[in-house]
């Protein structure tokens, strides 16, 4: 199962500090280890919400608005797509990278997949169309 694990932001990231370069150095330990052992499938750091917008359809029409954005408790700072056996392993890993970074919170959810679906909610023309753009977008991510 995949999960997509979630740092909250707080008034450090918020402020676009950059943490210092021993943190950098243990976290990037952390990242070989679980890049290794397979189970992360991709990781990236947010810029704050200063540099971000907020597109909003309200079914009539689009709102952009412009960061910063007010409650940083409900901001993400950065996230890592994880290829897990169960919610105790993402929680495992999680629980490993919170000891690296000091305190902070997380949250995992896990990603909806082809098989969570009814098939006639999703036929398998359109299953078949999904695993398609999957693979477009390794390629995609290949190219950067």
């Amino acid at each position: 199962m995949r999960v997509l694990c979630m740092l909250r932001a707080d008034k450090n990231s918020e402020a676009g500090e950059i943490c210092d370069p021993e943190l950098m150095v243990k976290m990037g330990d952390f990242l070989e280890e679980i890049t290794k052992a397979g189970v992360l499938l991709a990781t990236e750091g947010l810029q704050p919400s200063s540099r971000g917008v907020r597109v909003r359809y309200t079914g009539e029409r689009f709102i952009v608005t412009d960061g910063p954005f007010a409650e940083t408790k409900e901001l993400i700072a950065s996230f890592a797509l994880l290829q897990v056996s169960s919610m105790t392993e993402a929680i495992a890993w999680t629980t490993r990278f919170a000891k690296v970074i000091g305190a902070c919170e997380c949250e995992l959810r896990p990603v909806q997949e082809a098989e969570d679906f009814p098939a006639d909610i999703l036929p398998a023309e359109q299953a078949a169309r999904e695993e398609a753009w999957r693979e477009q977008m390794q390629q995609n991510t290949a190219r950067m």
